[in-house]
């Protein structure tokens, strides 16, 4: 047995490093081919980026959906998109406070929380259909033309504003660009399938469910090119990339994960511990992370700590559910009854304690800083 777990461990940490080496080939993809094609660095962090990172999930939840675990399908998305608003908006925030972009606030995190509600609105009957997972990637669809509208809409605009636009360009071809993010996925993909391969069998040798292996090991697993994505796309200051990911991920995850799991599969059916707990903290998550995006239109250190240690709260409660402890129950009241007030309440704070904002045509008007390009 130790020599199996030591196996997989090694397995795991491999897929680890590849993962990390796809994050940063995508991230200079991506960003390339924004600067080239003239598409704003937001659209392709909400589309191209989000469907990229997503693709480990899509790949398990419709495997796991083929193969009779609809726990494991189910619980990855769930788990996915609490880690992604909380850890990974939390860890990117602590590298470098995110600048929100006023399309995010408008209209992209309002879908986003829309979103979440849809698997508890079409699920309260215990079972994500095939007809309702055909649903889930129209809509999909629809979002993904409202996206290439906009970007057509708003190019000229990025066009007049530039005066020097060679100037911007980075270095390589349009084909290089394409090749360094195909490049970038596929390592992401391969690299997410031995992390969770590797995590699961560590887990089951150990006695895990496996719902609790979906909501932890597969969703942190799949999850982890969205977190080596965004925190690395922090760091080089592509910060529309890193949150634009975040929130396009988690669309894609409802819409196209599950979607696709459930038209694969021919239907998910629900546990009711997802239904009465899991779904409704990740619509939660959502709506409690609204008033962040919109207080001061950025998510600074002190915001992202807080949806760390929110993260943490939720770790807690599913290491008290595996451990059947008498406390569960109690703490799961407290953790729903306890994010969406406080978080509301931090939010008015911060909102409260901040400066005005600057009038809209004095944004407009003056050029980027050197800050804003670190």
């Amino acid at each position: 047995m130790t020599n199996s777990i030591m196996t997989d461990a090694l397995w795991a940490i491999g897929g680890l490093v590849v993962l990390m080496l796809g994050a940063d080939l995508l991230v200079r993809g991506a960003s390339g081919l924004a600067a080239r094609l003239g598409i704003p660095p937001l659209v392709i962090g909400l589309t191209v980026v989000a469907l990229g990172t997503s693709a480990p999930e899509i790949a398990v939840s419709v495997d796991a959906a083929l193969d009779g675990r609809p726990d494991v399908a189910l619980g990855n998305v769930v788990g996915s998109n609490i880690f992604n608003i909380l850890l990974i908006l939390g860890v990117s925030a602590v590298f470098a406070p995110l600048v929100v972009k006023s399309q995010l606030v408008q209209f992209d995190v309002p879908v986003m929380v829309g979103v979440s509600a849809l698997p508890l609105l079409i699920g309260w009957d215990r079972l994500i259909s095939r007809v309702e997972g055909v649903f889930l990637l129209a809509l999909l669809a629809a979002y993904l033309a409202t996206l290439v509208w906009w970007s057509k809409r708003g190019r000229d605009s990025v066009v007049a504003v530039t005066s020097n636009p060679e100037a911007a360009r980075p270095p390589g071809s349009v084909l290089l660009q394409i090749a360094c993010a195909l490049g970038g996925l596929a390592c992401l993909v391969l690299g997410a399938d031995a992390l969770v391969e590797g995590a699961t069998s560590i887990a089951r040798t150990v006695g895990v469910s496996e719902l609790v292996i979906g909501l932890t090991l597969v969703a942190a697993g799949t999850s982890l090119p969205e977190l080596a994505t965004s925190v690395l796309a922090s760091m080089r200051g592509e910060r529309d990339l890193a949150v634009g990911n975040v929130v396009g991920s988690n669309l894609f995850n409802v819409l196209a994960v599950l979607g696709a799991g459930a038209v694969a599969g021919g239907g998910i059916p629900i546990a009711s511990g997802l239904l009465h707990f899991d779904f409704p903290v990740m619509l939660a998550v959502a709506i409690a992370a609204l008033p962040v995006f919109v207080t001061g239109a950025s998510i600074s250190r002190r915001e992202g700590t807080v949806f760390i240690a929110y993260y943490v709260l939720y770790a807690v409660y599913l290491g008290l559910h595996t451990a059947d402890h008498p406390f569960e129950e109690e703490f799961g009241i407290i953790v729903l009854g306890v994010v969406v007030p406080l978080t509301i309440a931090l939010a008015a704070a911060i909102w409260w304690g901040r400066d005005p904002a600057p009038p809209s045509g004095v944004a407009q008007t003056e050029g980027p800083t050197e800050a804003d390009h670190a």
